[in-house]
């Protein structure tokens, strides 16, 4: 059989969650799916001259004789999708993924095409989002010039069974805008608009100039209380600190820090700090403009940062002409503490603590416990304190794992006996209330951690985590999305609970694509991994099931269902049991 080798642009398409759909009502959905070619797709493929290469029952790989041409279908495509989904149940809508990738291919007479250039693009669809479509750098490239594109960098990317890395694009289309993918630690899943809002701001950590490596924790430190203080306000959109810290040490345009956090504001700046003196300058930036529209620079004495941090959030305040009310103006009185000293040991053990290893929680109780030791009445410190204790329970990493949770309770109980203005104390009860098993109060004290901080990504986390383990799992899912939006490169866990979610649902499907996200992001993970095996267990597909269950031993050998079975505050024990239900069909336990 003779064979040609070229360069091609490769458009690979599926439906999301097909099986589910297939098993709702088979008929029904191959009729639409018959009807979607015939008046959508196939004539838009003919118009910018593709060429179908050979469907795949819910899918299709097309040909196309320039990236240009391949991008510009996929993007009618999806925008005539919208509006056939408009009006449509959410769980019947028929939404496709798309990938594209411009490569080397070969060329069988029989016209099909194999080679990497056919494997890259089938992989970009497979972590593609509902309605998103992901281009490789290489077909990137040749569009970003001749299009006007609104598009999220997802970085550097392991696509499955694809040896080296690839940088990915996700393109905005679909009208109202699609979800990147989640696949790689600089991903983002802010759903796109067609403006960032006016008052929305991103908060970029400071640059270190003291010299001094070690004093990281402060500089950033700084950052991260501006954020907290500017979170507190409903009518400011800001970006979570997790997103704002992906760019810290590197050299970009603020008009693409705004594109990529969707926001209209930046505030960057510098601090030094050399003996009791430190220099703090700060300047507010139009991310549409590149325009300044305020700086300062602030020389005091180390006592005085706090007023320092002060006055810095109230002049972006002003700067953006926000309205405060006098509750607004309430939240934003200072509510650390004015201990210099006991500020130091949180900003560095608040720093350690996110790093989420059994050394650095250890170290970063040390500081914690000496910050409240110098301020009892330190709430902030309290709670971060309690959720160290969280972690030694959640993953035994102490050898009384009953002890850690009570004084994680503790530590929690008593930051919002100290302020219950703080929403942060509220976060930390919410979450020890939860693996306390105390289901409504673990959702109470999210919800007033939110009311306290409406730009607040990890009190919409543990909501929706807590509305899982309660059985409401279908409201937990908005909670979710609101995070991701909130907080555009997301913590990958976030994944794993959207995935239990939807597993809770039964929706196994659609679980199977977060956990995969999740995977490709966190190599070690071993829950997920645990889930997936359980989904593929009830989807029928054994094989996978019991590959998947050999490499969460492979990551730990010391996993253990039981404990899970334990440390998991499901309030209805069937929920866990739904797990164990997924793993016992694919043949992984008894």
């Amino acid at each position: 059989m003779s064979e040609t080798r070229k360069l091609a642009a490769i458009l690979a398409a599926d439906v999301v969650g097909y099986s589910r759909l297939a098993g709702a009502d088979e008929d029904r959905i191959l009729a639409r799916l018959r009807a979607l070619r015939s008046d959508l797709i196939d004539p838009t493929i003919a118009v910018h001259h593709g060429r179908v290469v050979k469907r795949t029952g819910d899918g299709a790989l097309v040909e196309f004789r320039s990236v240009v041409d391949a991008v510009r279908c996929a993007i009618e495509v999806q925008n005539g999708m919208v509006e056939r989904n408009d009006g449509v149940p959410q769980d019947r809508r028929i939404e496709f993924r798309i990938g594209i990738h411009l490569g080397d291919v070969v060329e069988e007479s029989d016209g099909d095409l194999m080679g990497d250039g056919v494997n890259i693009a089938s992989r970009l669809e497979g972590v593609a989002a509902a309605g998103a479509i992901c281009l490789s750098e290489d077909a990137y490239r040749q569009v970003k010039a001749r299009l006007d594109l609104s598009v999220s960098d997802l970085g550097n990317t392991q696509l499955k069974n694809i040896a080296e890395p690839i940088r990915v694009y996700s393109l905005q289309a679909g009208g109202a805008g699609t979800k990147a993918a989640a696949t790689s630690e600089t991903a983002t899943s802010r759903p796109a608009t067609t403006a960032s809002p006016k008052l929305s701001i991103a908060v970029l950590p400071f640059a270190n100039m003291s010299g001094d490596a070690e004093q990281d924790y402060f500089a950033d430190g700084i950052s991260e209380d501006i954020i907290t203080a500017l979170s507190k306000l409903s009518q400011l959109f800001v970006i979570a600190r997790n997103s704002s810290f992906t760019f810290k040490g590197k050299n970009v345009e603020v008009q693409e820090v705004g594109t990529k956090l969707g926001v209209r504001h930046v505030l960057e700046g510098s601090v030094r700090k050399s003996g009791n003196r430190v220099r703090i300058t700060a300047q507010l930036i139009d991310a549409n403009t590149g325009g300044h529209l305020w700086a300062e620079r602030f020389d005091r004495e180390l006592t005085d940062i706090f007023a320092v941090q002060d006055d810095v959030t109230q002049q972006i305040v002003d700067a953006l002409a926000v309205n405060l009310t006098e509750g607004d103006r309430k939240k934003l009185a200072p509510g650390q503490t004015r201990h210099p000293e006991a500020y130091d040991c949180f900003l560095r053990g608040r720093e350690l603590w996110h790093r989420l290893t059994k050394q650095t929680n250890s170290d970063a109780r040390e500081l914690l416990q000496r910050a409240v030791e110098l301020d009892p009445n330190f709430a902030s410190a309290h709670a971060f304190l309690a959720l160290t204790h969280g972690l030694d329970y959640l993953n035994r990493w102490s050898e009384s794992p009953q002890r850690s949770i009570e004084q994680a309770e503790e530590a929690a109980t008593l930051a919002v006996a100290r302020d219950d203005s703080d929403p942060l104390a509220h976060w930390a009860l919410s979450v020890v209330k939860l693996y306390s098993r105390q289901h409504d109060r673990a959702i109470s004290e999210a919800k007033r951690a939110i009311v306290l901080n409406p730009n607040f990504a990890e009190g919409q986390v543990s909501l929706g985590e807590a509305l899982i383990y309660s059985g409401r799992s279908g409201e937990a899912l908005a909670y979710f999305d609101r995070a991701r939006v909130l907080n555009p490169y997301f913590p990958d866990v976030v994944l794993h609970f959207q995935a239990l979610a939807l597993f809770q649902l039964r929706r196994y499907e659609e679980a199977v694509e977060p956990l995969l996200q999740r995977v490709s992001r966190n190599p070690v993970t071993d829950v997920s991994r645990a889930l997936l095996a359980a989904c593929y267990g009830h989807l029928g597909r054994f094989k996978e099931a019991r590959a998947r269950w050999q490499e969460v031993l492979r990551v730990n050998p010391d996993y253990s269902l039981e404990y899970r079975r334990k440390v998991l505050p499901f309030k209805n024990p069937a929920d866990f049991e739904l797990v164990m239900e997924g793993l016992r069909k694919g043949g992984v336990v008894q």
